[in-house]
């Protein structure tokens, strides 16, 4: 049977259906509609103000990929400019390949980029070196929950050194629902207090951050990543196979072949979640040792650090250190022997 005309522009034949609404469109027409529904989640969440200097958090990974390509197109709409802030994490056999992509897009793109290294930041520990530290230990936490923590400081940071104003990042509407399920596995209120909304507005001396493409499912990610024929790197990460998130993932692709809207689903009940007064986090100080926003005395980062490197001299986070500017000299501290890490 030959495929229907498109739906809007009835000129070519339909490429797709919509996942979302089942919609026959071409390959164009797609990729226009996709566009106009991020736009749309900008100006209506107000995330970009006009003149805002925007920090895309790039992976090389086809979410990052499909955000700056999405922005970069509509910088001149919204009145942006850009900046890619790439992250080093010392994954040997599998970051060096994201960043060559992310490379080539900024090269192809002629935007700045800007890489950060965890071993810079913090004290030469890199995410490898975490690895061996943490192996044996009999520790519950896998890899990607020290790296969630360490990543998003170094995106700050990043984001800091580019004197961005805002930061973005590419999470699509699987990833906010899978984000949902563990923190309701885990019973984790404050995160799902935190969870709902595009993003966060910057409390405690932080850049505002945001996700334009919460909305957009990942199914329509990669397939206006397909047509726009952009290049990314689509390798898992060597430690993703332990995460907890694999589970929320399972659970989700199960969940939704019984109910295809439940990805929105589950990210608007976040949006508007309400704890008891019982049930709400502790009003969120200063970290003692960099200044950031932390219930305790020391912020999730500072915490890692001092457990990692404890009676070590130490980088203060946030403090007089110097990042990578790309094609700067990239100096490699060696990693400190293993420690025991906090329970936190």
């Amino acid at each position: 049977m030959p495929a229907p005309p498109c739906a809007v522009c009835h000129a070519a034949r339909a490429a797709l259906r919509r996942p979302r609404s089942g919609q026959a469109l071409c390959g164009p027409c797609f990729c226009a509609a996709f566009e106009a529904e991020v736009l749309h989640t900008v100006l209506a969440g107000s995330l970009l103000p006009p003149g805002a200097v925007v920090a895309v958090g790039a992976s090389g990974g086809k979410d990052s990929t499909v955000l700056a390509h999405v922005l970069r197109e509509l910088a001149p709409r919204l009145g942006i400019s850009l900046q890619l802030v790439a992250v080093d994490e010392g994954i040997g056999g599998y970051r060096d390949a994201a960043l060559a992509a992310v490379r080539r897009q900024a090269a192809r793109w002629e935007l700045p980029l800007t890489v950060v290294a965890y071993a810079d930041l913090f004290g030469g520990w890199t995410m490898d070196a975490v690895a061996r530290s943490t192996a044996g230990s009999g520790r519950s936490r896998a890899c990607c929950t020290f790296c969630g923590v360490l990543r998003r400081r170094a995106l700050e940071e990043g984001a800091r050194l580019v004197r961005a104003t805002h930061i973005v990042t590419g999470h699509n509407a699987d990833d906010m629902a899978e984000t949902v399920l563990m923190n309701f596995l885990r019973g984790d209120t404050g995160r799902l207090a935190r969870g709902g909304g595009l993003g966060s507005p910057g409390e405690g001396g932080a850049l505002p951050r945001c996700r334009p493409l919460q909305l957009a499912s990942q199914k329509e990610v990669v397939l206006y990543a397909h047509f726009r024929r952009l290049d990314y790197f689509s390798e898992e990460c060597v430690y993703a196979p332990e995460a907890f998130r694999a589970h929320a993932r399972d659970l989700l692709k199960s969940l939704e072949a019984a109910r295809p809207s439940v990805v929105l689903d589950l990210v608007h009940s976040a949006e508007h979640l309400a704890l008891a007064p019982t049930a709400q986090p502790p009003p969120p100080g200063a970290c003692t040792r960099c200044g950031a926003l932390a219930s305790r005395s020391l912020c999730q980062a500072c915490a890692l650090l001092d457990g990692l490197d404890r009676g070590r001299p130490r980088l203060a986070i946030g403090k007089g250190r110097r990042g990578l500017d790309e094609g700067a000299p990239r100096a490699r501290a060696q990693p400190p022997p293993a420690a025991v890490l906090p329970d936190f």
